[in-house]
């Protein structure tokens, strides 16, 4: 198993835990736990998940998991979410 694979699955376990993860959250922990290779400056200025990673834990999400815009967040899909992974 690849790096970015095992951030993604410690992602996905923080999730299950939770039923939703920070962005913040995420990205603090990720430096913590595997180091500062895995996330990088966005154009807003703000520490953000590798896309690797991200695509792995797309991968393992699925359709399961929603984005919250407004929130930077990821939670389990309810019902009543349009379709798609953003929501706002």
């Amino acid at each position: 198993m690849d790096k970015y694979q095992e951030i993604a699955n410690w992602l996905y376990g923080e999730l299950k835990k939770q039923g939703y993860l920070y962005q913040e959250e995420a990205v603090d922990g990720i430096v913590e736990k595997f180091g500062e290779e895995f996330v990088y400056e966005n154009e807003n200025g703000n520490l953000a998940i590798d896309r690797k990673v991200l695509k792995r834990f797309r991968e393992i999400t699925g359709n399961s998991v929603v984005w919250v815009r407004s929130e930077k967040m990821w939670r389990f899909r309810e019902k009543g979410d349009s379709e798609g992974r953003m929501q706002d």
